[in-house]
């Protein structure tokens, strides 16, 4: 007998044919029987629908419950891209300029690696040209450079001792946001609005500012969702104009024309997904309902126009001008309209002494760009009472060589081993610094905080438990700490 006649039939007029069940999955049967599992799960979704305006099926931002008791609500990631050096800012190391024009001792640098080999190794010591004090209660060491910044330090506390892994930028921006220096891993902004979603409904949970002369190295992989679905990827907003580059609707289309085309793409989106059981499709739908919403609350986001003459003389927001202290005050609004995660990107940090970046003017143009505003954030914060429940982390991917460069000018070259970092609010001890570097401040001597322990004290703040917030991807479990990373418990408040 023929194995396949089970699949063959007579018709009427003698001849024979192929069964269409032949060609029928268990996934077809179960979505296309009349009264199915997939026409019934489709006929409760469509009926979920009763009205022109109703929500998505599912929010994937929708608030979910933390591990324990959360200290902040939000986080606000000041990321100085390009690695700004700690030794004109805040790590004061008297000895080095001391010493500077001496040749390192071999033992700091053997077996070390550094971006650039030849114009590092054997180049004599750089000590700071910098001004130093000590501000506030705390006496934190501040540098001229940042006379504004200098004024908030007891809301702060300083990570002296940070270390990272990767030296050369474009992997080390992608170490810093994803924990992994390989393509593919989610954003911190992803796994934390995966994990907790957010408090907004009419913007997305992850938002990206970006500012200074170009974006940064690496582009939308720092912001994106990995392996996670790609809902939770940061989406960047402007500054200016259209937030979003075609979020307005076309000329001639009105509110209730958009409303039936995206209404007629929702069905057939739900058709196609109890066809294929593709969460990508949820994604999708997701998207349509949130950029709808978003057609006005970002443009009522970036309009400044209700803010007073004093917060925008606070930041330095010059009017109509796309800028970092513009961003800052973007993200205290954010803020105030429940987004979890408001990452903003500034460049150019790189000090290497070429052109564009050398240590005195360019460093110092960088330097002013930035430190009015983010003095102002924290103290606008704090004045409406967001302080206590927002974090803000301030930081690069590395920090700078204690030893000078030799380009056109000297400058310093990248540095994984001893950089600063600082956070304020969210449950943060203010008015401290955790961590010490040596004499030259080349190593950290003294409570080191890798990355890896940065993103397990930043989820804690928040939460959750870095090693229980987990996404099961082509077969194993993975977690923005990885197997690493310990809660810096000295930051806690």
């Amino acid at each position: 007998m023929d194995p396949n006649a089970k699949f063959f039939f007579k018709r009427d007029d003698g001849s024979s044919g192929v069964s269409p069940l032949h060609a029928t999955t268990r996934r077809h049967f179960f979505s296309q029987c009349g009264l199915g599992l997939g026409s019934l799960a489709l006929a409760s979704l469509l009926t979920e629908r009763t009205g022109a305006a109703q929500e998505p099926l599912a929010n994937p931002f929708a608030p979910k419950p933390a591990h324990f008791g959360p200290k902040a609500k939000n986080i606000i990631y000041l990321f100085m891209a390009g690695g700004p050096s700690q030794l004109e800012l805040f790590d004061f190391k008297p000895k080095l300029v001391e010493l500077n024009g001496q040749p390192i001792p071999d033992s700091f640098i053997e077996g070390k690696r550094f971006a650039f080999m030849g114009s590092s190794h054997g180049t004599k010591l750089l000590g700071t040209r910098r001004s130093f004090k000590r501000h506030g209660q705390s006496g934190a060491w501040v540098s001229e450079l940042f006379p504004q910044t200098a004024t908030i330090v007891d809301d702060a506390s300083f990570l002296m001792g940070c270390r990272a892994s990767l030296f050369n930028h474009a992997p080390a921006k992608l170490f810093m946001n994803t924990g992994s220096g390989q393509f593919g891993r989610p954003s911190m902004g992803a796994w934390i609005t995966y994990g907790i979603g957010s408090e907004s409904n009419d913007l997305p949970g992850f938002i990206v500012l970006l500012s200074g002369p170009r974006g940064p190295r690496g582009g939308a992989v720092n912001w994106g969702s990995g392996f996670l679905p790609s809902s939770y990827q940061g989406v960047p907003l402007r500054g200016g104009g259209d937030p979003i580059l075609d979020l307005s609707s076309p000329k001639g289309i009105s509110t209730v024309k958009q409303r039936q085309t995206i209404d007629a793409i929702r069905d057939l989106n739900l058709t196609h997904l109890v066809q294929t059981g593709d969460p990508e499709i949820s994604t999708r739908i997701s998207a349509y309902e949130m950029a709808y919403r978003m057609q006005s609350s970002a443009p009522e986001l970036i309009d400044l126009s209700g803010e007073s003459e004093a917060t925008l003389r606070l930041y330095g927001v010059e009017k109509d001008k796309p800028s970092f202290a513009r961003n800052c005050l973007l993200a205290r609004r954010l803020v105030e309209r429940g987004v979890r995660f408001i990452q903003l990107y500034h460049t150019n940090w790189d000090s290497h002494g070429g052109p564009g970046e050398n240590l005195q003017g360019d460093f110092e143009k960088v330097c002013r760009d930035v430190d009015q505003a983010q003095a102002a954030l924290v103290k606008d914060l704090k004045s409406r009472g967001l302080l206590d429940s927002t974090l803000v982390i301030w930081g690069g991917e590395f920090g700078r060589t204690p030893m000078g460069e030799n380009r056109d000018t000297t400058g310093r070259n990248h540095h994984i081993d001893a950089f600063t970092m600082w956070m304020a609010g969210g449950g943060v001890k203010p008015g401290q610094s955790v961590g010490q570097t040596d004499e030259l401040g080349f190593n950290a001597v003294e409570d080191s905080v890798h990355v890896h322990d940065l993103h397990a004290t930043m989820l804690h703040l928040l939460g959750l438990d870095h090693k229980k917030l987990t996404f099961r991807f082509q077969g194993r479990d993975f977690r923005l700490t990885d197997v690493h990373g310990e809660v810096v418990t000295k930051l806690l408040a």
